[in-house]
């Protein structure tokens, strides 16, 4: 069976998770804080604050730019039911917004009419490792002064290009950046997140609130030679990486130049292999984008059924995912839990169809993911390949 994804590890990880549990300190660290000034480095941002994963990240952003219970956050319906389950943590109510069927990524033209008097942010996502359209986006939010936090759960190494550079999503655009460490993530610390700014106060709250909001961190008060009461000023969270995740981390973190090599390859050749496929939609980068090809979506043929696509390889010996969730469509969210415009009291569509959100709705439904992973064989993609024409044609 090709999977639909698989992280490489090995021994140099093994041997890193070792050498912190022989440290002694196996909690949040002296590994977490080498792993944060390695990543801050790699992408060009100023702060770096891991996390126990990109969901907590998100969390923390949203309290951190003052997202209140009442408020509203502009995002999207088609992500990880996570992105909106963040907003609603914080008692905010996520207001969706359609998405550019190529990119799969926000449509930045529908982002002004969904702002209202309640907004409070806009958390874009890049989706699948695709930038989205940043500057677009943040042309219209520094227009109502709302501050942008980017859902980059799967875009690690993705660069943008911003001024005539080349520069890696995480390095500040716009206000806090969210990164994640799960396995089905470009490298992984088995779980795990990262949060990065360019606001030095922002990152002393993510760094207090990720700890219970203990005045005084663990390090300091174990490594000094005075008796330390710490007090908890306000309510915190235990949203700690511990330092056998950072170790970990910190060699993925040395793998990733190549990892995303790899995976560009692997990418160029999945449109070499499927450009004939009959009225396959293959993806698209955008000329000011690098995706790291985090995981490739092929949008199917008109009168396709996914589900017997999708059977059809996983007898073949492909394991696939079906197109990016919708949360407006999940029990999770009921009416009444999110809007597809401000200050719209109710609205007329069905309980899992939004006629706001069409192509949201399309990319769900109409896509399938394909196997992708750095170590992926050639023989592996030519089967992938076979499998899905023969899918295709029965």
């Amino acid at each position: 069976m090709i999977p639909i994804a698989k992280p490489l590890m090995g021994e140099p990880e093994a041997e890193a998770a070792r050498r912190a549990i022989l440290s002694g300190w196996v909690t949040q660290g002296p590994e977490v804080a080498a792993f944060e000034r390695e990543f801050a480095a790699f992408v060009g941002a100023p702060h770096a604050c891991a996390v126990s994963s990109c969901t907590t990240a998100l969390h923390l952003a949203l309290l951190a730019v003052g997202v209140q219970p009442g408020d509203e956050v502009v995002t999207v319906s088609h992500s990880y039911i996570a992105t909106a389950n963040s907003v609603r943590y914080c008692g905010a109510t996520p207001v969706f917004v359609d998405i550019d069927p190529h990119t799969f990524n926000l449509d930045p033209s529908l982002l002004e009419p969904a702002i209202g008097d309640r907004t409070r942010a806009i958390l874009c996502v890049h989706q699948m490792g695709m930038p989205c359209d940043l500057r677009a986006i943040l042309e219209v939010a520094a227009r109502h002064s709302l501050p942008v936090i980017e859902d980059a759960a799967c875009a690690i190494g993705s660069e943008i290009l911003w001024d005539g550079n080349w520069e890696r999503i995480g390095k500040p655009h716009g206000d806090v950046a969210c990164f994640s460490f799960h396995p089905r993530k470009v490298i992984s610390t088995g779980d795990g997140g990262m949060l990065t700014t360019a606001n030095a106060d922002w990152d002393a709250r993510f760094r207090l609130l990720r700890q219970h909001a203990m005045s005084v961190p663990d390090r300091v008060r174990h490594g000094s030679d005075q008796v330390i009461f710490e007090s908890y000023p306000l309510l915190g969270y235990n949203y700690r990486m511990t330092d056998i995740q950072a170790a970990v981390g910190r060699e993925q973190l040395m793998r990733l130049p190549d990892i995303l090599d790899q995976r560009r390859s692997l990418g160029a050749r999945y449109r070499a292999l499927l450009a004939e496929l009959p009225g396959l939609g293959l993806p698209m980068e955008p000329s000011w984008a690098r995706t790291n090809w985090q995981s490739y979506a092929v949008r199917l043929p008109r009168g396709s059924e996914q589900r017997v696509v999708m059977q059809s390889l996983l007898t073949n010996g492909v394991s696939t995912r079906r197109g990016i969730m919708c949360a407006h469509r999940e029990a999770a969210y009921p009416r009444g839990s999110w809007s597809c415009q401000t200050g719209a009291d109710g609205c007329d569509c069905g309980p899992e169809t939004c006629r706001r959100l069409p192509r949201s709705e399309q990319a769900q439904d109409e896509t399938i993911l394909l196997p992708l992973f750095p170590h992926m064989r050639r023989e592996q993609q030519e089967q992938v390949a076979t499998s899905l024409r023969a899918a295709l044609s029965g």
